[in-house]
């Protein structure tokens, strides 16, 4: 399970999954890439992993919708670092109920918001995947894990939502749906010398309104909603050797 000598570069990093699973992989001796939009959260995340696990830990601010911005990454990291064995492509446009054409009837919801998500969650993911491509092409341990959504296979039960602000864009279950065939296709074309997987939460607590998590926890199997911790494992497997058979594969991590 040893990481030492290896870098994982993780888009999201300074959010609440992003930083579990840097700290996962800092705990197994990884040098982690840190990639956000937040620069305060950047910072935050930065200095606690270091403190945790005395690794080194770069961070980068990003704007994932900005093409220019993802293609100037291979070389920064090459410059800063050398090397990347590990990409997880974690960052997600999630949206609220504040944005434009999101949180709003099918027939309501709009183009441009529709195409900033699929900016971020696929394209964004396709496009850091190809440019770092020939670092982890040389790696000899080259791992790229595609963060996806129960909604990326499933269909919405939209009687979760029912009396809250909540609810369920089309454009998010898309562009899920995509990365997840994305990370089939990358498998086929990148092996033998990168591995790509897909790990696909479920339901994680942030404090949503009673009602939907109530509602949530009674349909799902092990009677409760996700944490941060229960995907550390999940991370970490797929980083290390201990898939190294293992290929475009998505793992549900969703209390079944």
């Amino acid at each position: 399970m040893s990481l030492e000598g290896r870098l994982a570069v993780i888009t999201g990093g300074a959010g609440h999954l992003g930083r579990a699973m840097a700290d996962a992989l800092a705990e197994l001796g990884c040098s982690v890439c840190l990639l956000d939009r937040n620069r305060s959260a950047l910072r935050d995340a930065q200095e606690q992993l270091q403190a945790r696990w005395q690794t080194p830990v770069a961070t980068l601010e990003i704007d994932l919708e900005a093409e220019s911005e993802r293609a100037a990454v291979a070389a920064w990291i090459t410059e800063k670092f050398g090397r990347a064995d590990i990409l997880i492509n974690n960052a997600g446009f999630v949206g609220d109920s504040q944005l434009r054409g999101w949180v709003v009837p099918f027939e309501e919801q709009a183009i441009d918001t529709w195409r900033r998500a699929l900016e971020v969650n696929l394209t964004a993911a396709f496009h850091l995947s190809q440019v770092l491509t020939p670092l982890l092409r040389t790696s000899g341990h080259g791992s790229i894990i595609n963060v996806g959504s129960i909604y990326g296979v499933v269909g919405p039960d939209l009687r979760l939502y029912e009396g809250t602000p909540m609810g369920n864009p089309a454009a998010y279950a898309a562009s899920k749906g995509g990365l997840l065939q994305a990370t089939k296709w990358l498998a086929s074309v990148l092996g033998p010398d990168v591995r790509v997987n897909a790990i696909s939460p479920g339901g994680i607590a942030r404090n949503q309104p009673e009602a939907f998590a109530r509602r949530y926890e009674q349909k799902t199997p092990l009677r409760r909603m996700g944490l941060e911790e229960d995907f550390k494992g999940a991370v970490a497997y797929f980083a290390s050797d201990l898939s190294a058979w293992v290929t475009g594969e998505n793992l549900m991590v969703d209390g079944g």
